[in-house]
């Protein structure tokens, strides 16, 4: 066991000694007029999955993947939030079934990230066509 944590120090010490270096490498290039700026993280959004990950976060329904909240001309649901999911009449549930219906079907995962995040619950008349559609897509991307 001491030789795992004396092995991670070092591991962590080699990292830090090896940023170091670098970032004296790139302030050297700087100053030479080598490159114009320092090179920084981008952050890229991309609407195809990395692949890094079994099942495609952008397909995933968990809430905990996603942090920002994105209406899908739905404000209209919020009214429900707080509700059970099983509380719904058929006259409700249709509502979301208008939104549901009229999105596209790669949007559909990221609409229920959104109504978690929002405390809207899915009504159990729609979650079975919700995870139809997902299940749908996930389905033929792994085809």
């Amino acid at each position: 066991m001491a030789y795992l944590i004396l092995s991670l120090f070092i591991l962590a010490a080699v990292a830090m000694v090896a940023g170091f270096i670098r970032e004296k490498r790139n302030q050297k290039k700087l100053e030479r007029g080598e490159i114009s700026e320092l090179p920084s993280i981008k952050q890229v959004e991309d609407m195809t999955c990395c692949g890094q990950h079994e099942v495609c976060e952008k397909d995933s329904l968990l809430a905990a993947l996603s942090k920002e909240i994105e209406y899908y001309n739905d404000e209209e649901l919020d009214r429900y939030r707080g509700r059970s999911s099983d509380s719904y009449s058929e006259d409700e549930a249709e509502e979301f079934r208008e939104v549901l219906y009229t999105m596209k079907e790669n949007e559909v995962a990221g609409w229920v990230r959104s109504l978690q995040l929002r405390a809207v619950e899915l009504p159990d008349q729609v979650k079975d066509e919700v995870f139809l559609i997902v299940g749908e897509r996930r389905f033929a991307k792994s085809s």
